[in-house]
Protein backbone atom coordinates (compact mmCIF):
# COMPACT_ATOMS: atom_id res chain seq x y z
CA UNK A 1 0.00 0.00 0.00
CA UNK A 2 1.34 3.43 -0.87
CA UNK A 3 0.53 6.57 1.04
CA UNK A 4 -1.19 9.48 -0.69
CA UNK A 5 1.01 11.83 1.34
CA UNK A 6 4.06 13.32 -0.34
CA UNK A 7 6.28 14.96 2.23
CA UNK A 8 8.39 17.95 1.31
CA UNK A 9 10.79 17.67 4.24
CA UNK A 10 10.68 18.60 7.92
CA UNK A 11 8.94 21.94 8.46
CA UNK A 12 10.40 22.22 11.97
CA UNK A 13 11.20 20.12 14.99
CA UNK A 14 10.06 21.58 18.32
CA UNK A 15 11.43 21.00 21.80
CA UNK A 16 10.88 22.59 25.16
CA UNK A 17 13.32 25.09 26.66
CA UNK A 18 13.80 26.61 30.10
CA UNK A 19 14.36 30.18 28.85
CA UNK A 20 13.63 31.24 25.25
CA UNK A 21 16.04 34.18 25.20
CA UNK A 22 18.91 32.16 26.68
CA UNK A 23 18.22 29.31 24.23
CA UNK A 24 18.16 31.61 21.18
CA UNK A 25 21.41 33.28 22.27
CA UNK A 26 23.13 29.96 22.92
CA UNK A 27 22.21 28.47 19.52
CA UNK A 28 23.28 31.69 17.78
CA UNK A 29 26.65 31.86 19.57
CA UNK A 30 27.51 28.17 19.76
CA UNK A 31 26.13 26.83 16.47
CA UNK A 32 25.75 29.94 14.31
CA UNK A 33 21.99 29.52 13.84
CA UNK A 34 19.89 32.50 12.83
CA UNK A 35 16.88 33.43 14.95
CA UNK A 36 14.01 33.92 12.49
CA UNK A 37 10.58 33.92 14.10
CA UNK A 38 8.66 33.98 17.36
CA UNK A 39 5.06 33.43 18.36
CA UNK A 40 3.73 34.28 21.81
CA UNK A 41 0.19 33.30 22.72
CA UNK A 42 -1.94 32.92 25.82
CA UNK A 43 -4.08 30.15 24.31
CA UNK A 44 -2.91 27.11 22.37
CA UNK A 45 -4.27 27.47 18.80
CA UNK A 46 -4.79 23.73 18.26
CA UNK A 47 -6.64 23.08 21.55
CA UNK A 48 -7.88 26.47 22.73
CA UNK A 49 -6.60 25.83 26.25
CA UNK A 50 -5.04 28.60 28.29
CA UNK A 51 -1.29 27.98 28.48
CA UNK A 52 0.88 31.04 27.73
CA UNK A 53 3.98 30.24 25.72
CA UNK A 54 6.82 31.69 23.69
CA UNK A 55 7.62 29.69 20.56
CA UNK A 56 10.97 30.58 18.92
CA UNK A 57 12.39 29.38 15.59
CA UNK A 58 16.03 29.09 14.51
CA UNK A 59 17.39 28.38 11.04
CA UNK A 60 19.66 25.33 11.15
CA UNK A 61 20.59 25.57 7.45
CA UNK A 62 19.23 24.08 4.22
CA UNK A 63 15.65 24.94 5.13
CA UNK A 64 15.78 23.05 8.43
CA UNK A 65 14.16 24.84 11.35
CA UNK A 66 14.66 24.07 15.04
CA UNK A 67 12.00 25.48 17.37
CA UNK A 68 11.60 25.73 21.13
CA UNK A 69 8.69 26.40 23.48
CA UNK A 70 9.09 28.20 26.78
CA UNK A 71 6.12 27.23 29.00
CA UNK A 72 6.22 29.29 32.22
CA UNK A 73 2.96 27.88 33.67
CA UNK A 74 3.98 24.23 33.30
CA UNK A 75 6.00 22.21 35.82
CA UNK A 76 9.79 22.42 35.39
CA UNK A 77 11.01 20.49 32.40
CA UNK A 78 12.47 17.08 32.88
CA UNK A 79 13.41 14.19 30.69
CA UNK A 80 12.25 10.62 30.22
CA UNK A 81 14.20 8.92 33.00
CA UNK A 82 13.54 5.50 31.42
CA UNK A 83 15.48 6.49 28.29
CA UNK A 84 19.29 6.87 28.47
CA UNK A 85 20.55 10.43 27.96
CA UNK A 86 22.44 9.42 24.81
CA UNK A 87 19.32 8.27 22.94
CA UNK A 88 17.25 11.42 22.45
CA UNK A 89 19.33 14.06 20.70
CA UNK A 90 19.44 16.67 17.96
CA UNK A 91 21.97 15.87 15.24
CA UNK A 92 23.23 18.48 12.79
CA UNK A 93 25.42 17.98 9.73
CA UNK A 94 28.70 19.83 9.20
CA UNK A 95 30.57 19.83 5.89
CA UNK A 96 33.84 18.14 6.75
CA UNK A 97 36.00 16.60 9.44
CA UNK A 98 37.99 19.85 9.65
CA UNK A 99 34.73 21.73 10.35
CA UNK A 100 33.85 19.17 13.02
CA UNK A 101 37.20 19.68 14.77
CA UNK A 102 36.84 23.48 14.50
CA UNK A 103 33.36 23.22 16.02
CA UNK A 104 34.73 21.18 18.90
CA UNK A 105 37.46 23.76 19.48
CA UNK A 106 34.89 26.59 19.44
CA UNK A 107 32.56 24.83 21.87
CA UNK A 108 35.37 23.84 24.22
CA UNK A 109 36.74 27.41 24.20
CA UNK A 110 33.26 28.53 25.30
CA UNK A 111 33.19 26.17 28.27
CA UNK A 112 31.12 23.39 26.71
CA UNK A 113 32.09 19.81 27.58
CA UNK A 114 32.40 17.92 24.28
CA UNK A 115 32.66 14.16 23.74
CA UNK A 116 34.38 12.93 20.60
CA UNK A 117 35.04 12.87 17.75
CA UNK A 118 33.47 9.43 17.68
CA UNK A 119 33.95 7.30 14.56
CA UNK A 120 30.76 5.57 13.35
CA UNK A 121 32.20 4.00 10.19
CA UNK A 122 30.44 6.27 7.67
CA UNK A 123 30.45 9.45 9.77
CA UNK A 124 32.25 11.06 12.68
CA UNK A 125 30.55 13.11 15.35
CA UNK A 126 30.88 15.09 18.56
CA UNK A 127 28.35 15.32 21.40
CA UNK A 128 27.47 17.95 23.99
CA UNK A 129 24.46 19.39 25.85
CA UNK A 130 22.58 22.66 25.32
CA UNK A 131 21.50 24.80 28.31
CA UNK A 132 18.17 22.93 28.47
CA UNK A 133 19.80 19.51 28.88
CA UNK A 134 19.13 18.42 25.28
CA UNK A 135 21.95 16.35 23.83
CA UNK A 136 23.30 17.79 20.59
CA UNK A 137 25.40 16.00 17.98
CA UNK A 138 27.42 17.48 15.13
CA UNK A 139 28.29 14.96 12.43
CA UNK A 140 30.29 14.89 9.21
CA UNK A 141 29.82 12.19 6.59
CA UNK A 142 32.97 10.30 5.61
CA UNK A 143 31.53 7.20 3.89
CA UNK A 144 31.80 6.26 0.25
CA UNK A 145 28.87 5.98 -2.16
CA UNK A 146 29.40 2.22 -2.13
CA UNK A 147 29.19 2.07 1.66
CA UNK A 148 25.94 4.08 1.73
CA UNK A 149 24.49 1.87 -1.02
CA UNK A 150 25.43 -1.27 0.91
CA UNK A 151 23.85 0.07 4.10
CA UNK A 152 20.65 0.82 2.19
CA UNK A 153 20.69 -2.71 0.72
CA UNK A 154 21.06 -4.45 4.09
CA UNK A 155 18.72 -2.15 6.05
CA UNK A 156 15.58 -4.28 5.49
CA UNK A 157 17.50 -7.46 6.36
CA UNK A 158 18.84 -5.91 9.55
CA UNK A 159 15.43 -4.64 10.62
CA UNK A 160 13.84 -8.04 10.05
CA UNK A 161 16.58 -9.84 11.97
CA UNK A 162 16.34 -7.33 14.84
CA UNK A 163 12.56 -7.67 14.89
CA UNK A 164 12.85 -11.44 15.30
CA UNK A 165 15.84 -11.68 17.69
CA UNK A 166 16.28 -8.27 19.41
CA UNK A 167 20.03 -8.82 18.93
CA UNK A 168 22.30 -6.58 16.91
CA UNK A 169 22.49 -7.92 13.34
CA UNK A 170 25.94 -8.10 11.77
CA UNK A 171 25.00 -7.53 8.14
CA UNK A 172 27.37 -4.57 8.07
CA UNK A 173 30.33 -5.92 10.04
CA UNK A 174 32.61 -4.00 7.68
CA UNK A 175 31.15 -0.80 9.12
CA UNK A 176 32.22 -1.72 12.66
CA UNK A 177 35.63 -2.81 11.45
CA UNK A 178 36.16 0.54 9.73
CA UNK A 179 35.20 2.39 12.91
CA UNK A 180 37.79 0.47 14.91
CA UNK A 181 40.66 1.07 12.48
Amino acid sequence: MTSPIKLGGVHHAAYRCKDAKETVGWYERMLGMTYTTAFAEDHVPSTGEYDPYMHVFLDAGNGNILAFFELPNQPDMGRDENTPKWVQHLAFKVGSYDELVAAKDHLTANGIDVLGPTHHGIFKSIYFFDPNGHRVELACDIGTDEQYAELKRVAPLMLEEWSQTKKAPRHADWLHQAANE
